[in-house]
C-alpha cells in the first residue's frame, strides 16, 4: 500500500511547536514509506482565518524544511465536495436538516439550523498504531448527534475530515492524542459514508516544564518566535524529533536523511514529552558550531542579527554583502564561532565589535580596572600599539609580550586588564585576535580613555 498522509493546519494563528512536531512526524512516516506528504489548509473558519497566518505557516514549514508533495489543498474551495456528501447521507436517510424550531444536544454543542449525523448507540473500536486497541461506547459520549454542515455552509471539522481524507486516500491519520475523542465519531461516518478509515497513530502532547500543557508561560511557542529569536531550521527539527521519540543509542544530533532512514511511527512512545528550552538551546549550539562560517554570516545578514543600519560605525551605514568589511564580519563570526548559543548572541558575546561606544561591565571594571596597576601602562602601550603597521595577531602579540618583559610585569597582569579596557568585559574571544579585528583606532583609543 502506498503511504499517503496530510499536515492540515488551521490559519488562525502562527504554527506552534506542538503542529510542527505533528508536520515533522507525518513528513518523516511519508519520506521514510516513500510516500505523499499533502499540505491541506483548514480555512473554513471565515472569522479568524488570515492570510498572515497561512503565509506563516507555510513560511515555517519551509524554514523547518518539510517541502510537501503537489498543489496545497483549501478547505474553502471544496464546499461543493462537502454538500454532495451531506446530500448523500440525507437521500439515504443517516443525516437530517434540523429547521431551527428546536433546539438540539450535539457535539458542536446547543445547535439550530444545521444538517447533523444522529450517531446510532453503539461501540466503536480500532486499532491505534501507538495506543492499540481503542473501543467507545456511542452512549456514553455526553450527545447523540454529530453536526455535519452549518447554517452558513461551511463543514464542521469532523465532518469535513472524514470526507477530505477519504477522497484525497489518506492512508494514516497521524495527530495529537487530543483527538483521540473525536475518532469515534469520524469512524461512523466513514461507514456511513461507505469508507474505509485509514489508520490512526496518536502521538503524545507536548508539556511545559511545569508538567501543563505548553503556553505561552513557558516562552516562545510559535516557530517563527524561535527562527527570530536565533535558532537553526535544522536544529529546531533535530529536537522536535526527540520529544518522543529516539533514533535509539542515546544519540541526540541527527540529520534529516538519518531521522528518515530510522524514523518508525511505532517507536514513539505514548506518554507525554517535556519541553527543554535548554536542551533546544544546546542542540542549536551544535549545529552553529558544524554550521560553515560564511552559510552563518549570511544568516546573521539576512535574518537581522547584526546591528541595524548605521549602528555599527564599521559597516558604513550598512551590513557589507562583499569587500573588506564583509570579510572582516566573516573573520569575527569564525572567531564567535563556538561560543553561540544562538544566532542573535552575536550581539551579546561579540557586541564590543559592533558598538559605537563599548558598553562596560561595571563588575569588570570594578574587580579588574579600578584598582590595576596595568592602567599606568596603557598610555606608554597605546603609543607602542600604534608604530604597528600590519595590526594583526603576531605582531600584536609580539608588541604585547615585548612590553611586559621591559616593564618586568607578569603577561596576565598586563593583558587581563587590557582585555577588560577594550572589550569592556572581563571574558571575550581570544585577546589578540579580538583586537586585530577591533582595529588599531579603536583598541588605542580605549587604552587611552583607561590610561591612568
Amino acid at each position: 500500500m502506498s503511504v499517503k498522509v496530510r499536515f492540515a493546519p488551521s490559519p488562525t494563528g502562527f504554527l506552534h511547536i506542538g503542529s510542527a512536531r505533528t508536520a515533522l512526524f507525518n513528513w518523516l512516516f511519508a519520506r521514510h514509506h516513500k510516500g505523499e506528504f499533502i499540505l491541506r489548509i483548514e480555512d473554513t473558519d471565515r472569522v479568524r482565518s488570515d492570510e498572515k497566518f497561512l503565509k506563516e505557516i507555510m513560511g515555517s514549514l519551509e524554514w523547518l524544511g518539510l517541502n510537501w508533495d503537489g498543489q496545497i489543498e483549501y478547505q474553502m474551495r471544496r464546499l461543493e465536495i462537502y454538500r454532495e456528501h451531506a446530500e448523500r447521507l440525507l437521500e439515504s436517510g443517516k443525516a437530517k436538516k434540523v429547521d431551527g424550531t428546536k433546539v438540539v444536544k450535539t457535539d458542536e454543542g446547543e445547535i439550530g439550523s444545521a444538517i447533523v449525523f444522529p450517531l446510532p448507540a453503539r461501540k466503536v473500536s480500532f486499532d491505534d498504531i501507538l495506543h492499540g486497541r481503542i473501543e467507545v461506547d456511542t452512549t456514553q459520549l455526553g450527545y447523540d448527534t454529530v453536526v455535519l454542515m452549518k447554517s452558513d455552509g461551511t463543514p464542521t471539522y469532523n465532518f469535513a475530515c472524514v470526507v477530505d481524507d477519504a477522497t484525497m486516500g489518506i492512508t494514516h491519520v497521524i495527530r495529537g492524542d487530543d483527538h483521540i475523542s473525536n475518532t469515534p465519531k469520524q469512524i461512523v461516518l466513514y461507514e456511513a459514508l461507505g469508507y474505509t478509515p485509514p489508520q490512526f497513530a496518536h502521538i503524545p502532547l507536548i508539556l511545559g516544564p511545569d508538567g501543563g500543557r505548553l503556553s505561552k508561560r513557558h516562552g516562545a511557542t510559535s516557530i517563527e518566535e524561535y527562527r527570530q529569536r536565533g535558532f537553526l531550521g535544522e536544529a529546531l527539527v533535530n529536537y522536535l524529533a526527540l520529544l518522543a521519540w529516539s533514533p535509539g543509542n542515546n544519540q541526540e544530533i541527527i540529520s534529516l536523511k538519518e531521522m528518515i532512514e530510522k524514523f518508525d511511527i511505532s517507536d514513539v512512545n505514548k506518554t507525554a514529552a517535556t519541553f527543554d528550552l535548554q536542551k533546544l538551546t544546546w542542540i542549536n549550539h551544535q549545529y552553529i558550531k558544524q554550521t560553515p562560517v560564511e552559510r552563518l554570516t549570511q544568516l546573521m545578514t539576512q535574518g537581522g542579527f547584526l546591528p541595524a543600519e548605521g549602528d555599527c560605525p564599521r559597516f558604513l551605514g550598512t551590513v557589507p554583502e562583499s569587500g573588506a568589511d564583509r570579510e572582516w564580519l566573516g573573520q569575527v563570526v569564525e572567531l564567535l564561532h563556538d561560543r553561540l548559543d544562538t544566532l542573535a548572541d552575536i550581539r551579546t558575546v561579540g557586541g564590543f565589535f559592533f558598538a559605537k561606544e563599548i558598553e562596560d561591565d561595571p563588575a569588570a571594571v570594578e574587580q579588574v580596572l579600578k584598582e590595576a596597576k596595568a592602567r599606568s601602562y596603557f598610555g606608554d602601550l597605546a603609543g607602542r600599539l600604534e608604530t604597528i603597521n600590519n595590526f594583526e595577531h603576531d605582531p600584536i602579540e609580539q608588541v604585547m609580550r615585548d612590553f611586559c618583559k621591559e616593564k618586568n610585569i607578569k603577561t596576565k597582569e598586563l593583558f587581563h586588564p587590557v582585555r577588560v579596557a577594550v572589550t569592556g568585559r572581563s571574558v571575550s574571544p581570544p585577546l589578540f585576535q579580538t583586537m586585530a579585528l577591533l582595529g588599531k583606532e579603536e583598541v588605542v583609543r580605549s587604552l587611552k580613555r583607561w590610561a591612568a
